[in-house]
C-alpha cells in the first residue's frame, strides 16, 4: 500500500512531543497525551478533504473533540474557501447571542497553514427577513446585479471558522447555515489517487501539529510560572475572536485547598466565560462537569462581583468550577466586546476557610440540588447541534 508505513510513521513520530509533558516518565500524564494524539487525528478528519469548490461548514471542534480549549458556549464550524472565488452564504440567524464569522488567511485546517485574520463578520449587521433568513456573498468585487448583502472576500483568504454563542445551552433556534461556491459549475468530484495520498499524508502529520499546539501552550505557561496567576493575551492572528480580552494561567491545588478567583465585570460587555482545562489543554468535560460558567450561568455577588470557586470536590457553592479531578490544569477567562477588561485575581484558601472568604450571603448548594443543576446542564449540551 503505497505511502502506508511512510504515514503510520509520520503518526508514530507524534510521540515526540512526550518531552514538552512536566514529566514524561508519569505514566498517567502519557497516557493522557497519547490520548490527546488519537483526539487530534479524529479532529483532523473533519477537514483533510475540505474542498473550496465544494465547502462545508464542518464542527471539527466539540464536546469529544475538545482540544486546544473548546469553548463550551460556542458551536464551531470551519469551512475551506478559494480567496478568488465567490460564495453565497445563506440561512437563519436563529436567536443565540451571537453568530460571528472569522475570515482567514489559514487555520487549524489541515490543509491550510495558520495565518492572520482578514476580517469578522457579525451576522447582526446583515439584512433579514421577517423568519431571520439572511443571504451574504463574499467575493472580490460586488456583482451589479447583487441586491443583497456583500463583503469583500481578500485573495488571501483560505478558510472561514464560524461561532455561535450561547448562554441558555439547548434552548431558542440555533442558526441553519448553507455555504456554496456560485462562480463554478457545481461538480462532484471524486478525488484521486494522488490528491488521497497528499490529505492522508497530512492527516498523519496533523497530531504532531495540533497537539504540539496544545502541549506547547501548556509548557509555556509552566515556564512562565503561571501557576495560580493569570496573564493577559488577545489571541490575535491565532484563532481569537476580534475584540476579546483573554485572561489565562494555570491551577495547583494541593489536598484541603481550593482557589478563589474574584473580578469585577465590564461596564458594558456582550459575552463573557470562565473555564477549565487540563494539562493537555483539553477543555475539562462540560457537560457531566460544571467546568465552565458564562454570564448567563453565573451567580453575581451583591457587590457586583463575580466569585468562583475551583476545587477537585464540590464545595457546596453557586460559582463551583469542577477540575475534573485534576489538581493542575489551566484557566482561561474571556470577555468579548466589552468596554474594559477587568484583570480577575486568585487566592489559594484552605476548603475549611472557604466560607470566611465569600460573602456571607453565599449560598449553600446542597448534593441534591447539585444533582439536579447537573443533570440539566447535560441536557441542554445534548440538545444543542454539535455536529
Amino acid at each position: 500500500m503505497s505511502g502506508w508505513a511512510e504515514r503510520v510513521a509520520s503518526f508514530g513520530s507524534t510521540s515526540d512531543l512526550l518531552a514538552l509533558l512536566a514529566n514524561p516518565a508519569d505514566p498517567q500524564l502519557a497516557a493522557e497525551a497519547e490520548r490527546l494524539f488519537f483526539l487530534t487525528l479524529a479532529s483532523g478528519w473533519f477537514t483533510a478533504f475540505a474542498d473550496p469548490d465544494q465547502p462545508d461548514f464542518v464542527p471539527a471542534v466539540n464536546t469529544h473533540l475538545n482540544a486546544v480549549g473548546t469553548n463550551p458556549d460556542f458551536i464551531y464550524g470551519t469551512a475551506s474557501i478559494d480567496g478568488s472565488g465567490s460564495y453565497v452564504i445563506s440561512g437563519e440567524r436563529g436567536d443565540g447571542l451571537f453568530l460571528l464569522l472569522d475570515i482567514v488567511a489559514g487555520g487549524l485546517g489541515v490543509m491550510e497553514p495558520l495565518g492572520p485574520s482578514l476580517g469578522t463578520l457579525d451576522f447582526d449587521t446583515l439584512t433579514r427577513d421577517e423568519l431571520g433568513r439572511f443571504s451574504l456573498l463574499l467575493s472580490a468585487e460586488k456583482p451589479v446585479d447583487w441586491a443583497g448583502d456583500w463583503h469583500r472576500l481578500d485573495p488571501s483568504a483560505r478558510s472561514l471558522s464560524m461561532r455561535q454563542a450561547s448562554y441558555t445551552w439547548g434552548e431558542g433556534r440555533e442558526a441553519r447555515i448553507a455555504i456554496e461556491r456560485i462562480d463554478k459549475v457545481h461538480a462532484a468530484r471524486r478525488w484521486s489517487a494522488e490528491e488521497i495520498a497528499e490529505r492522508l499524508t497530512a492527516l498523519a502529520a496533523y497530531p504532531k501539529r495540533l497537539s504540539g499546539m496544545a502541549l506547547g501552550f501548556i509548557k509555556s505557561q509552566r515556564d512562565k510560572g503561571l501557576w495560580n496567576a493569570l496573564e493577559h493575551d488577545d489571541w490575535a492572528g491565532r484563532g481569537g475572536v476580534q475584540g476579546q480580552h483573554y485572561y489565562q494561567g494555570l491551577f495547583r491545588l494541593e489536598p484541603g485547598q481550593v482557589l478563589l478567583l474574584e473580578t469585577e465585570l465590564p461596564e458594558r460587555v456582550r459575552y463573557w466565560n470562565i473555564q477549565l482545562s487540563d494539562m493537555m489543554w483539553n477543555s475539562v468535560d462540560w457537560m457531566n462537569r460544571q467546568s465552565s460558567l458564562n454570564g448567563g450561568q453565573a451567580r453575581l455577588d451583591g457587590d457586583g462581583k463575580f466569585r468562583a470557586v475551583i476545587a477537585v470536590d464540590d464545595p457546596g457553592v453557586p460559582n463551583w468550577l469542577d477540575t475534573g479531578g485534576h489538581h493542575e490544569g489551566a484557566i482561561m477567562l474571556r470577555w468579548t466586546e466589552a468596554s474594559s477588561g477587568p484583570a480577575p485575581t486568585l487566592r489559594l484558601v484552605n476548603l475549611a476557610d472557604l466560607r470566611s472568604h465569600l460573602p456571607p450571603d453565599t449560598p449553600f448548594v446542597s448534593p441534591e440540588e447539585r444533582d439536579s443543576q447537573l443533570r440539566a446542564r447535560r441536557r441542554g449540551v445534548q440538545l444543542r447541534r454539535r455536529w
